[in-house]
């Protein structure tokens, strides 16, 4: 499953075009105070994770819905397959390059 951040397309339909006009945005409507750091993050990052009262706020901010934020692609993704497990050398087959065998483990 892979997520696609939509947050600047979101923003864009409601004319919010900068980080500044978000947080102010954010501040007026929300309620929530977020640096300018963090506001510029979402806006132009991806961020792997995101606490719910900021993604309320930013719901109500734009009125929108998580649905307007995020894109959800739940094409079962493929999974390379994996090399087989080789079992561990037995005390006969531990021998080192010089041809002589390893000390006990």
């Amino acid at each position: 499953m892979r997520i696609k951040w939509r947050l600047r397309m979101a923003a864009a339909q409601r004319e919010v075009w900068t980080g500044t006009e978000l947080r102010r945005l954010l501040a007026d409507k929300a309620g929530l105070e977020m640096s300018a750091a963090s506001v510029s993050a979402l806006f132009t990052k991806e961020p792997t994770q995101i606490k719910m009262t900021t993604l309320i706020a930013l719901c109500t901010a734009l009125q929108c819905t998580p649905d307007d934020l995020f894109e959800i692609d739940t094409t079962p993704v493929e999974r390379p397959a994996e090399p087989p497990i080789r079992p561990a050398p037995t005390q006969r087959q531990a021998v080192n390059a010089r041809g002589r065998s390893l000390p006990p483990i």
